[in-house]
């Protein structure tokens, strides 16, 4: 009999309709022999009585600044009330199943609140309730330190869970349940033409999350590569196949793609800096940057000059530090990068020729370029990310 970890998002936990569908997805992994390690999100999206953004506008409004330490013992509260009302239904429905905190299910972290890291992991108590014949359902976003204080693991947490308690107990495979049907050559909200991927690599999913597409946490596929588990990310209200994500396509017998490009992904609201210094005598400004906790995103650096760009929330902070510095800057706001994102690319030569005149021709203006192994990055005008996107969706036969 295998494992398998099945973790269900805000969504698919949050009626009493898509709670059944959790059911059906739990007894069908079961009726195959396998047994489910199931981590759960907080109930719903923003708005939703439970939902993470609901209980920090409610103590925010009502009593004010929380300590981190309240913070995360606040956000845990939203998946233990999600992981007891899908094991109550579980039991109702005649399945046995049992609830644990991300503690309880033995995550162990370091003690940064709001943003832990995993020091270990304990399954030992998930697996005594696997022999017994118990599905164990498991909090998501939460673990706990070594003192037993509560701590939450960040953005993307439920999915970082699962691919931890994956690796923990030795799963056969981590299936990430959403509301679509998998992951897309395209964010469909931004390209109509945007279609299905049935496989891609940890590398090339990795590099989608990273560039802005929202499909899972790299954290999530860090752990599930490391260990080699394959992730499946799936619909809940549909019967379609989903996205395999594994360390190697082309060797996982498994559809593939016969293109150089996989996906277009892209990161809306950057801001480009442009900054006049002589590198030789001084190079200070990123270290600065680095203590402002300003994060550089594209970057290309000259004799004389330093062209980078950087979210767009911390444009005003960065200002303020250049002025204080003195430095001669110009500015160039309302932008996006697009990144186009593939493992066949490398060592293939014209790629970046075909992306630069495939734009040109769409008389798109690329402000600044980057490049890596897997990757192609363009920063263009923000107005034109759906065009740009398009225009690269049909150059690379997406």
């Amino acid at each position: 009999m295998q494992i398998i970890v099945q973790k269900f998002g805000g969504t698919s936990v949050a009626t009493e309709e898509s709670r059944e569908k959790v059911v059906d997805k739990i007894k069908l992994a079961l009726s195959k022999d396998e047994i489910p390690v199931v981590v759960v999100s907080a109930i719903g999206r923003k708005g939703s009585p439970y939902a993470t953004d609901t209980l920090i506008d409610f103590v925010s409004q009502t009593a004010g600044h929380m300590t981190d330490r309240e913070y995360d013992m606040l956000l845990a509260c939203g998946e233990i009330i999600s992981a007891v009302t899908m094991v109550t239904k579980l039991n109702t429905c005649g399945i046995k199943a049992k609830a644990f905190t991300g503690g309880q299910a033995g995550i162990i972290t370091d003690c940064y609140h709001k943003q832990a890291d995993l020091l270990y992991a304990k399954p030992e108590a998930l697996l005594a309730a696997i022999e017994e014949g118990i599905v164990p359902v498991v909090a998501g976003f939460q673990g706990m330190t070594v003192e037993g204080e509560v701590t939450t693991l960040g953005r993307g947490g439920s999915d970082t869970t699962a691919s931890m308690l994956g690796a923990a107990v030795k799963a056969s495979r981590i299936e990430i349940f959403t509301d679509v049907d998998g992951i897309m050559t395209a964010d469909p909200r931004v390209c109509e033409k945007a279609s299905f991927i049935p496989a891609i690599s940890y590398t090339e999913v990795f590099q989608m999350a990273d560039n802005g597409a929202k499909v899972i946490h790299p954290r999530a596929v860090e752990y599930a590569m490391r260990a080699n588990i394959p992730i499946v990310i799936k619909n809940t209200f549909s019967e379609a196949e989903g996205t395999y994500i594994v360390q190697s396509v082309e060797g996982a017998h498994l559809p593939k793609t016969h293109t150089v490009i996989t996906s277009v992904a892209n990161r809306n609201n950057r801001v480009q800096f442009t900054i006049e210094e002589d590198i030789l005598v001084s190079e200070g400004i990123l270290e600065k940057m680095a203590e402002e906790h300003i994060s550089i995103d594209l970057i290309n650096i000259f004799p004389k000059t330093k062209i980078f760009t950087i979210d767009g929330e911390d444009q005003e902070a960065l200002e303020t530090l250049l002025k204080g510095l003195c430095y001669q800057y110009t500015v160039t706001a309302g932008c996006a990068k697009v990144t186009a994102i593939g493992e066949r690319m490398t060592g293939v030569p014209g790629v970046m020729a075909r992306i630069i005149k495939a734009l040109a021709n769409a008389n798109i203006e690329i402000l600044q370029t980057a490049d890596s192994l897997t990757t192609i990055a363009c920063l263009i005008k923000e107005s034109e990310v759906s065009k740009a996107i398009t225009v690269l969706h049909d150059e690379f036969k997406l």
